[in-house]
């Protein structure tokens, strides 16, 4: 199954219209029609930037992600261009991939990244990512599984192509009706 940038808009849809619109407002900063800066972020604070929230998050994706699903990277990109605002929750994540990278080079000598997919999945086992409850004030592993696993599989499966994945044909606030209902799923 493909995943799109549709996808992610609609995973951020779904999440309420704030992530549709920051994602419209990013697209469109992309796109060079909002040349100037927000300064909003002076990199201080920052723990890690937006691009290595990017790659690592799309790095674990390929790990957490049922292998059937194609076209990671970009939807990931879509995903976060929505959720990396100047939120309590995106300095939650930003700051739980700092650690994360930081675990990663102590003990594989590289950030998440640049690891294999095996020792990536490793990783997320020895941080304790696999069996930890979620928590965003908790430990690192149960940060990890909350600001990363969990952030993941909730773009995913409440997008309409990874909805299908699992049998939900309609995520909620996506529509459908109860034709969809009376036909059951595809």
């Amino acid at each position: 199954m493909e995943l799109t940038r549709r996808d992610a808009a609609a995973a951020l849809a779904a999440l309420g219209a704030s992530g549709g619109v920051a994602l419209g407002a990013r697209f469109a900063a992309d796109r060079g029609e909002r040349p100037e800066e927000d300064g909003s972020r002076d990199g201080d604070d920052v723990p890690a930037d937006d691009e290595a929230v990017r790659e690592t998050l799309t790095a674990v994706a390929s790990v957490v992600y049922p292998s059937e699903v194609a076209g990671v990277s970009e939807f990931v990109e879509g995903f976060l261009a929505g959720r990396l605002d100047g939120s309590a929750h995106a300095t939650g994540v930003r700051e739980t991939v700092a650690e994360l990278n930081h675990l990663a080079n102590t003990w594989h000598g590289a950030p998440v990244a640049d690891l294999d997919s095996a020792d990536r999945d490793r990783l997320l086992r020895e941080v304790g990512a696999d069996t930890a409850e979620e928590d965003p004030g908790g430990t690192t592993a149960e940060r990890v599984r909350y600001y990363v696993v969990n952030e993941l599989l909730l773009a995913l499966y409440a997008s309409p192509t990874g909805g299908e994945l699992v049998g939900i044909e309609n995520p909620q606030g996506h529509p459908g009706g109860a034709e969809s209902y009376q036909r059951g799923p595809q």
